[in-house]
């Protein structure tokens, strides 16, 4: 699981990096209120990331504050699990910090064992809450069906290995958005992988070579220097 710490103190941000990485956590740093937002709507947004995420949100935070932030992800529909970490701990800053849309609140000074527990809950009622994902994907005539995790285009089958249907299925769960080769070098390959390794152009060869054959309407586009979208074009 992810933890994005949203933590302006250095000090205490690196103490939560050791302690949360120790305990198997990936952790995502942000100093400002904006990089927490942004790195926030990010996780969110991304849906295919093989790792849930949660915001560990400090309150006072340069940029925009932890109440502004939180505030903003709902109003955007980032249903994100948030918990509040400050030292702000009077009844009226626990209640703005929840009604803003905060899961849980944690006055500093905590024990990290408490914390952990927290997290824990979090966690799990995150991915109870996350929505069950489409089981069949669609742009134009090319399908592919989660479950059986089988691909067609124009009701032809398409003989792909697990890799390309875990590299189309990325690319479909999002028509038109650009992904780039570090974003899916990461989400199916994983992040062991070495970062200059050209197995993402080779795959998106051998993809488009499956999907695109037979003079059909071209679906994987190349954006020059940036990546790789898919979808359908006029």
């Amino acid at each position: 699981m992810k933890v994005i710490v949203a933590e302006d103190d250095a000090r205490i941000a690196a103490f939560l990096e050791r302690g949360l990485r120790a305990e198997g956590y990936h952790v995502q740093l942000a100093r400002t209120g904006p990089e927490a937002l942004a790195c926030a709507r990010d996780a969110w947004g991304s849906g295919h990331d093989a790792e849930d995420a949660l915001l560990l949100l400090d309150l006072m935070l340069p940029g925009m504050n932890g109440l502004e932030v939180c505030q903003s992800l709902r109003a955007a529909g980032v249903g994100l699990p948030i918990l509040m970490l400050t030292a702000l701990g009077s009844l009226e800053d626990r209640v703005a910090g929840l009604r803003t849309g905060a899961d849980d609140y944690l006055v500093k000074p905590f024990e990290f064992e408490e914390l952990l527990a927290r997290l824990e809950a979090l966690g799990r009622r995150g991915r109870d809450m996350r929505p069950r994902p489409a089981s069949r994907l669609q742009v134009g005539d090319l399908e592919l069906d989660r479950d059986r995790m089988q691909a067609s285009r124009g009701g032809r089958a398409l003989p792909l290995t697990a890799k390309e249907l875990a590299l189309l299925e990325l690319l479909m769960s999002a028509p038109g958005r650009l992904f780039s080769r570090e974003r899916i070098l990461a989400n199916v390959w994983g992040t062991s992988e070495d970062p200059l390794t050209n197995i993402v152009d080779v795959y998106i060869r051998r993809l488009r070579a499956r999907i695109d054959g037979d003079g059909l309407p071209a679906l994987i586009h190349t954006v020059r220097g940036l990546g790789y979208r898919l979808e359908l074009t006029a």
